[in-house]
């Protein structure tokens, strides 16, 4: 298949990029892949059984699509607490939110996997603020999905839902400042169709009613509730059988959404740069690679349609990282053998949940390839010499110099000679392309003579002082108050202060936010 005549995207519809980002969210809630299309369909039939039109169809359609888009951005800190992130959000279809077995439940995970002093000094700090801040990261999730919603140019009616996507009818979601009538209808829709979903899919009709009925009247509007239990066949009926990516693709409401080059590109960025909130250690990482791409397939006289391919695949290769836990994305140790092995399925995760989509696949051909080596020895499918194409050596390339040169949990960042010399040292051995290697290199040269030329500033975006922007840096990478105050020799009360004025100058309410305000502004660079 030539990738560049298949189309790079030129033509796609906003509904097939946020339907593939929701795969996604499937993987970092371990259910099966579909598990949010199917929650869309669920809420679109509950939408035509309220009679609502046209415009308010399209609310619920991309509500359904985003309610939990937010919830990977502070995976670090689920990890933190619950050593695997995707096991405690797994978690949350098996009880009521707020109720006390689902607390236990919580409980019990504290510091799992880690030795028995280590989950007993956990289970101490988290007993003296962790529910705190537990609660803290549910509201800020929604605070994030409207943030996406927002630079994916979502009507303001989808923010405002996916903002509210934690609220509950009788005013004890999150934050809990809404309740009843006050919820958006799309947020309602949407939250009793995700869980109906993974009821229905795992006990029946039966099972997906019985939730409906039993939490109406608390987490669930009672209309809407009823309105379900009173017409399963028609919510459920051939909800297994259907093609679940095409049904969700063609009950899009109105005229499909279809975005321009230009559109399509900001999208992207949008995305990769949430996608990257997975990991304080991965911050910008899709972005840097973009850039270096562009400046490494010039230098090879790529052609234009060759070289957006290139770009827009750096944007989303790693998608797929959602879908393994930041127990291992985080683990400041070696890895063993069984999490070798999910690090290794994520190329493969990624090119899953675009090649459903004949606009998004040709990114998928490229993004699977990228940790794919000359000589065979890597994945996820030991691709060796001509089977690997192009644009991916020049990708594999620039996401392997671009990790080396940003810190990892398991070491620091490598100076950019260290990292260069390594990446001829692969060159040398066979496994990566020289004349990309050589391209990136070049690229990464230009851009520190671009970084050393350009004037210093003694204030940064949104006022930031030079020394906030410091904290701001080590804050993005997950550092601690206490931390932060021993790297920057200040005392944790005044690196508390300036998380303080961090956040009031850059309307941020957590550290994932901050985090996209660093990357927004090339703070991390």
């Amino acid at each position: 298949m030539d990738l560049v005549e298949s189309g790079a995207g030129e033509d796609v519809r906003l509904a097939e990029l946020v339907a593939a980002l929701s795969l996604g969210i499937d993987l970092g809630f371990g259910q099966p892949m579909e598990h949010v299309l199917r929650q869309c369909l669920i809420a679109l039939r509950l939408a035509d059984l309220l009679g609502l039109d046209e415009r308010d169809r399209a609310v619920v359609y991309y509500t359904a699509l985003l309610v939990n888009v937010g919830c990977h951005s502070d995976a670090h800190e689920q990890a933190k607490w619950f050593g695997d992130d995707i096991a405690l959000k797994s978690g949350k279809y098996r009880y009521e939110p707020r109720s006390v077995l689902g607390a236990a439940a919580a409980l019990r995970m504290v510091g799992a996997g880690s030795p028995m002093l280590h989950r007993f000094r956990v289970g101490l700090e988290f007993t003296l603020g962790g529910w705190r801040e537990i609660d803290g990261m549910i509201s800020n999730h929604a605070v994030l999905a409207r943030d996406l919603a927002g630079r994916l140019s979502l009507p303001q009616d989808v923010s405002e839902a996916v903002g509210a996507a934690y609220e509950q009818w009788d005013g004890h979601g999150w934050p809990g400042r809404l309740r009843g009538e006050q919820v958006p209808v799309a947020a309602r829709l949407a939250q009793l169709a995700e869980f109906a979903e993974v009821a229905h899919r795992i006990g029946g009709t039966r099972s997906a009613v019985e939730v409906a009925r039993r939490r109406s009247g608390r987490q669930f509007d009672p209309h809407v509730a009823t309105v379900l239990c009173r017409s399963p066949q028609v919510v459920f009926d051939g909800l297994e059988a259907a093609r679940t990516w095409e049904a969700v693709i063609s009950a899009e409401p109105a005229l499909g959404v279809r975005l321009t080059p230009e559109q399509f590109d900001a999208a992207l960025l949008a995305v990769a740069d949430f996608v990257d909130l997975k990991s304080p250690y991965t911050l910008g990482h899709a972005r840097a690679v973009g850039r270096l791409v562009d400046a490494a397939g010039a230098a090879l006289d790529m052609d234009p349609g060759e070289s957006t391919l290139l770009h827009r695949a750096a944007l989303v290769c790693g998608l797929g990282r959602l879908g393994v836990s930041n127990a291992i994305w985080d683990k400041p140790g070696p890895l063993g053998a069984g999490e070798w092995e999910r690090v290794r399925l994520h190329p493969y995760l990624t090119e899953r949940m675009l090649d459903q989509s004949p606009s998004l696949a040709p990114l998928g051909a490229v993004a699977v390839q990228v940790r794919e080596r000359l000589d065979g020895t890597g994945y996820p499918r030991g691709l060796a010499g001509g089977a690997i194409n192009r644009p991916a050596r020049i990708l594999g390339a620039a996401d392997a110099y671009q990790s080396m040169i940003e810190p990892r949990a398991h070491r620091a960042a490598l100076a950019p000679k260290q990292a260069g010399d390594l990446l001829c040292d692969e060159v040398r051995a066979g496994r990566l392309d020289a004349a990309a290697v050589a391209a990136v290199l070049d690229a990464a040269g230009e851009r520190r003579t671009r970084a050393r030329d350009t004037p210093g500033r003694s204030q940064g975006p949104a006022g930031l002082t030079g020394r906030e922007i410091d904290v701001l840096r080590l804050l993005a990478r997950g550092r601690s108050s206490r931390q932060i105050a021993g790297e920057l020799v200040i005392s944790p009360k005044t690196a508390r202060n300036h998380i303080e004025h961090i956040y009031t100058k850059t309307g941020a309410s957590s550290r994932a936010a901050a985090c996209l305000f660093a990357v927004r502004n090339g703070l991390l660079e």
